[in-house]
């Protein structure tokens, strides 16, 4: 099996690169992704702020998966979902699993557009036990948007990027009880106007210059210590859940140990992490319309 142009990861960024390589001229490329459906994160994402830049309005997550998919479809960008990329080779081959089995694949460029994961609690010294109910934000977001699980009642949220903040306010509209969101800088580390819309609009309370720094219960969490970072004076907060936002780490480790070869690209976030959708969509456009004029001449 071979295909001019690999590319791994069907979300926003892989999709927008196998849409420009295509409109410059490259006609055999194949997109793939171990979901059974495009768009990465995106369906779950169901809060507006997608596309402005993109579109001119902003979408929700799932409306902006639909546009893009919609645009995919006109063209002959071979789709493999529920495909996973196993391992990637120097002499330009890469080992693909479906459920028919393995199968090796022969490239000429590969554009990784892998995403980024969460930094979980356990990247935290953090003491105690490890009692169900913890979560990282995407955790979270994913079981109540896309499979309707509920994730607890008593909430507190350590990390205050944007999904740490959207996910404080998603919770409070579920009606469940945010005790707080504690973040260890000074300020904030989400946008300025996720924090307006997400914090001061629902008058949720922010806790800084402090950290977790030990997890009680046994079979599910029943509260934390949290520690100030200033004074070191610690204290209990119950609660049955808690949800990360603690960063997020570009995902690379397919091409770990190849270096630089010029036949590999790297678009969206597991290049570097951006802070808009349309960002790394238009870092992804940029490196697709490289690479497929490349390859159309």
């Amino acid at each position: 099996m071979q295909t001019e142009l690999l590319i791994t990861g069907a979300g926003a960024a892989g999709i927008a690169a196998a849409l420009s390589a295509w409109e410059a001229g490259c006609r055999d490329i194949l997109l793939v992704d171990r979901r059974e459906q495009p768009g990465g994160i995106l369906p779950q994402c169901l809060h507006e702020g997608f596309g402005l830049a993109s579109y001119g309005a902003e979408l929700t997550g799932p409306d902006y998966t639909d546009r893009i998919t919609e645009r995919l479809a006109q063209t002959g960008v071979r789709l493999a979902l529920g495909t996973e990329v196993l391992a990637v080779r120097g002499d330009k081959t890469a080992v693909l699993s479906d459920r028919s089995g393995l199968t090796e694949l022969c490239f000429e460029r590969l554009i990784l557009a892998a995403g980024c994961r969460e930094r979980s609690i356990g990247s935290l010294p953090v003491a105690g036990t490890r009692p169900a109910g913890i979560f990282t934000a995407g955790q979270a977001q994913e079981m109540m948007n896309l499979h309707g699980q509920d994730v607890g009642r008593e909430v507190l949220i350590l990390g205050s990027g944007d999904l740490g903040l959207i996910m404080a306010r998603q919770l409070v509209l579920a009606g469940k009880h945010v005790i707080a969101v504690v973040e260890q800088a000074a300020r904030h580390g989400g946008m300025a106007r996720n924090y307006h819309r997400c914090i001061e609009a629902f008058r949720i309370p922010m806790i800084y210059r402090a950290t977790v720094s030990a997890l009680h219960g046994r079979s599910r969490l029943s509260g934390v210590t949290l520690r100030r970072l200033d004074s070191s004076a610690e204290e209990y907060i119950p609660c049955d859940t808690l949800v990360t936002a603690l960063g997020l780490i570009p995902e690379r480790e397919l091409v770990r140990g190849l270096g630089d070869p010029d036949w590999l690209f790297l678009a969206g976030n597991c290049h570097r992490v951006h802070e808009l959708v349309d960002s790394a969509v238009a870092e992804a456009e940029a490196i697709g319309a490289r690479v497929g004029g490349e390859l159309a001449v």
